[in-house]
């Protein structure tokens, strides 16, 4: 048995079948999320008795199978992880000149099939279980040997994204554990500052984010109008732009104007780019504390959609702007790689 994405209450209950006292579930904790510990045999406040009886009773702390690792020029890594079963999935790292973030996936596949998404092009085959996402943000910092968990900032690998392959709010329960586990002060002890959750807009589980998680919210928006947003995005025939803008309202109800949301927005050339389309923006987000992230299109083969020209994202940019809302325009980090926003795919899916 893993013992990673165990919650504490959890790995309490696996050591008292040992016959083993409660406080031994902190002293674990600490090895395995502190420590980043993958051997028991290395846990010497444990005692040796103990350490041999967790090895004996089959349990591991197994971190993903590393089955490709690419590195582009702008240092940007992207890991190919395999899991017990022979799935797998992408995570990618985005470096910056002293820190970073680690994108994190939480389906194999995806069942939104977003059209200029490269990830919506490979079905959903499962939901990940809270182990597997933990334990590709622990991968990550084994890459970077960055263990024990770094007490004072700057940490290298700083912020979590919860923006690779799958969309998080279908896969809740299992998102809401791990992200707790990295939260945890006594182990991993990542702020829930550092961390965004990105969603296409499962508009019922938008308000539970404020409530359980208090992470940042980025929505996945793209679209000013039902009309564009149906064409690109399936799942805004289930959940329309104005329930999506109730439940974003709801969110900063709950957690507080200050907790701005980002409104993710691909450059699609002459789908969503039009000056009319950024005046709908401006009146669709009117009310909510909002800034942007522009993000031109990454083509992959197979999509037909085009970026927008430069010009037309920096003039979309100005316009949003001249509103007082910030409105960079992303930049592609990755893309020799296939590392970049919304290419994502773990092709090699049984190795």
């Amino acid at each position: 048995m893993n013992l990673i994405g165990l919650s504490r209450a959890e790995l309490q209950a696996e050591l008292e079948k040992l016959g083993e006292k409660p406080f031994r579930a902190k002293q674990l904790w600490h090895w395995i999320y502190w420590q980043g510990k993958t051997d028991f045999a290395e846990m010497t406040s444990l005692g040796k008795p103990l350490r041999e009886k967790l090895a004996a009773n089959g349990y591991t702390l197994n971190r993903p199978e590393i089955i490709r690792e690419q590195n582009a020029a702008d240092r940007t890594r992207k890991w190919l992880f395999k899991f017990e079963d022979g799935q797998s999935v992408e995570t990618v790292y985005i470096p910056e000149e002293d820190r970073g973030a680690v994108c994190l996936s939480t389906q194999v596949g995806c069942p939104n099939g977003c059209v200029f998404c490269h990830t919506g092009s490979q079905k959903l085959t499962r939901n990940l279980t809270s182990g597997e996402i933990v334990a590709q943000f622990m991968a990550a910092r084994d890459s970077y040997d960055e263990w024990p968990s770094p007490v004072q900032e700057p940490r290298y690998l700083s912020n979590i994204v919860v923006m690779g392959m799958g969309e998080p709010l279908l896969n809740y329960e299992n998102v809401k554990k791990a992200l707790q586990i990295i939260m945890d002060g006594e182990g991993i002890a990542l702020s829930k500052r550092r961390i965004t959750l990105s969603t296409c807009g499962i508009v019922p589980m938008i308000p539970r984010v404020a409530e359980d998680l208090g992470v940042k919210l980025a929505v996945s928006l793209h679209a000013p109008t039902n009309e564009i947003r149906d064409r690109i995005m399936p799942v805004n025939r289930k959940y329309p732009l104005e329930e999506l803008m109730a439940a974003c309202r709801k969110f900063q109800e709950i957690g507080g104007t200050r907790q701005y949301i980002t409104m993710e927005y691909v450059m699609l050339d002459g789908v969503n780019d039009s000056d009319a389309d950024a005046r709908e923006l401006l009146r669709l987000v009117k009310g909510l504390a909002v800034k942007f992230n522009l993000i031109p299109f990454n083509e992959w083969q197979g999509c037909p959609l085009k970026c927008s020209s430069k010009n037309r994202i920096r003039r979309f940019s100005a316009l949003l702007e001249e509103h007082n809302y910030a409105a960079p325009v992303r930049q592609s980090r990755g893309q020799e790689i296939m590392a970049a926003c919304g290419q994502l795919k773990s092709t090699q899916t049984n190795a």
